[in-house]
């Protein structure tokens, strides 16, 4: 918009008008035959005023001004005041080439109107108007199309920005997770995915790089006739996520429920799609779900047991001990305070006997657990662009004691959420999952993993399937066809624990921390949350 108003004054004139016969109007007081002039009138603007006066107020954007300059004030301002607010002009320049005369019969004005548009933009192009008596003054006759040539009544003018689409980010499901603001892509739910949002809005196409719109001609319902400025370009196709808005929302909700920083991350097996990633507040904002590492207790038995399975040093139905505690080497292992006697590997695997696994593992070669580990992902190394991950850092152990630790989750051995809910994708899916944040901007994978093979996988599945139907993850049983493992890891000097829980349901994997949580339950217990809204 124009800062300053021009102010524009019409000044009438009072002009004496001769009687016939004199030759100059009479004085007051020449003599007793002096009368007085009763036919002075003022003079009205001539159409090249009125014509000038109407510009003045068109360029200066006082529309109500220049209305009263027509014969249709309303129909005038109505229409003014409406392109003006569609086109948003800077600057509006109407500049007269041709005056109209008094004596012409139809008097017309032509000039030459320019709108001066946000992003450097001008539209110039010439019109005119013609003007007409309203008793003794001129008007300018009011017809739209001394705004345009082609505005005519029922339709309308319109600004279309340059990238003509309003969704920068999609969804999986076609849901907007990110809408254009000018050139900068922003949330539409500034509470959803806290931890992605700044890797879509830095991976969306960006808008037109000179922010340059068009104006186009279209009718009363909005629906475009022609363009009248600009040059007609595709829009840019909003960039789609394969996180999944609902999945997203039930997994904020969840890790919500509890006061303890908690995380939860979860993938579909069969794209290797990250559907959603959340942390609650407690966690704060480093992105923690995706590369914090920490001991992952016995959700670490499912490599574990791929490691033992593939040795051929035991199946799932082979008989061994599970007494409540065991000496390895120069470390005293113990469950969580049960002694199950002599079961099968299922069932260990299933009420998660501490001394079974590290009893068996202690028989395996030390880097084992470390090969097991990678075959599930957490080794792998991606680019997913916009994000920094780590699944996980599992190294050889230094010897018996140690690899009896590592076993159970506990040692050396670090994960991520994320890294876990991978290795549950790779569960779920039976190979290799490359997690996925976008259906075309592609991961770069750095470190690749090969996974079991599929007599072992087809092994884990029961086994974990075991976990919720009869094990430790029984809590889950009501939530449909749920694979999975608990664990429960210490830190420090022993007395503290998180709380996990790896697992899938159809083709939805996810992993489960509750931070200091002391025991499983309360991430089993989000789990339940999650699983319900999905």
């Amino acid at each position: 918009m124009i800062g300053g108003v021009l102010a524009v004054v019409i000044i009438g004139l009072a002009v004496f008008v001769l009687v016939p016969g004199e030759s100059a109007p009479a004085k007051a007081g020449a003599g007793k035959d002096a009368v007085e002039d009763t036919s002075a009138v003022p003079s009205q603007p001539s159409a090249a005023q009125v014509a000038g006066e109407f510009l003045r107020a068109f360029s200066t954007q006082q529309y109500s001004v220049a209305a009263q300059l027509t014969d249709d004030p309303a129909g005038s301002e109505s229409v003014l005041t409406a392109v003006n607010s569609a086109l948003r002009p800077e600057v509006v320049l109407a500049t007269m080439n041709v005056l109209p005369e008094d004596t012409d019969t139809q008097p017309k004005a032509s000039f030459k109107l320019s709108w001066q548009l946000a992003g450097g933009q001008t539209w110039n192009y010439p019109s005119e108007f013609g003007l007409v008596r309203s008793g003794p003054r001129w008007v300018v006759h009011w017809v739209p199309t001394l705004v345009h040539p082609r505005l005519v009544p029922g339709t309308q003018l319109a600004l279309i920005g340059a990238a003509g689409q309003a969704n920068a980010v999609l969804d999986r499901d076609g849901a907007p997770v990110m809408t254009w603001q000018g050139p900068t892509a922003r949330a539409t739910d500034p509470k959803l995915a806290p931890m992605l949002i700044g890797a879509l809005s830095r991976t969306a196409t960006p808008q037109d790089a000179a922010g340059l719109s068009r104006i186009a001609l279209v009718d009363a319902a909005g629906k475009e006739i022609e363009n009248l400025f600009g040059t007609v370009t595709k829009p840019a196709e909003p960039l789609r996520t394969t996180v999944s808005v609902k999945v997203q929302n039930a997994a904020q909700a969840a890790v919500d429920s509890v006061s303890a920083p908690a995380y939860l991350v979860a993938i579909q097996p069969s794209t290797g799609g990250i559907l959603a990633v959340a942390q609650n507040g407690t966690a704060g904002t480093a992105p923690k779900a995706l590369n914090g590492l920490y001991p992952p207790g016995s959700t670490f038995k499912v490599a574990t047991a791929a490691a033992l399975l593939g040795s051929g040093k035991a199946t799932v139905n082979t008989v061994v001990p599970c007494p409540g505690t065991k000496m390895v080497g120069t470390r005293t292992i113990r469950n969580a305070d049960f002694d199950l006697g002599d079961v099968p590997l299922h069932v260990a695997f299933a009420k998660s006997c501490n001394t079974t696994f590290a009893a068996l593992a202690a028989e395996l070669p030390l880097d084992a657990l470390p090969k097991a580990a990678a075959q599930f992902g957490l080794a792998a190394d991606f680019e997913v662009p916009g994000l920094t991950t780590e699944t996980g850092r599992i190294d050889a152990a230094s010897g018996t004691a140690q690899q009896a630790e590592n076993s159970i989750g506990q040692g050396t051995v670090q994960a991520s959420p994320f890294g876990l809910a991978l290795m549950a994708a790779t569960v779920a899916k039976g190979s290799a999952v490359t997690p996925e944040l976008f259906t075309t901007v592609k991961t770069t994978v750095k470190t690749g993993y090969k996974a079991p093979s599929a007599a072992v996988i087809g092994d884990l599945r029961a086994m974990m399937r075991e976990v919720v139907t009869a094990g430790r993850g029984e809590a889950l049983r009501g939530y449909g066809a749920v694979h999975g493992k608990t664990g429960t890891a210490q830190f420090g000097d022993g007395s503290q624990a998180h709380g996990w829980f790896a697992g899938y349901r159809g083709d939805v994997a996810f992993a489960v921390l509750v931070e200091n949580a002391g025991a499983a339950a309360p991430a089993v217990s989000v789990t339940g949350k999650f699983l319900g809204a999905i």
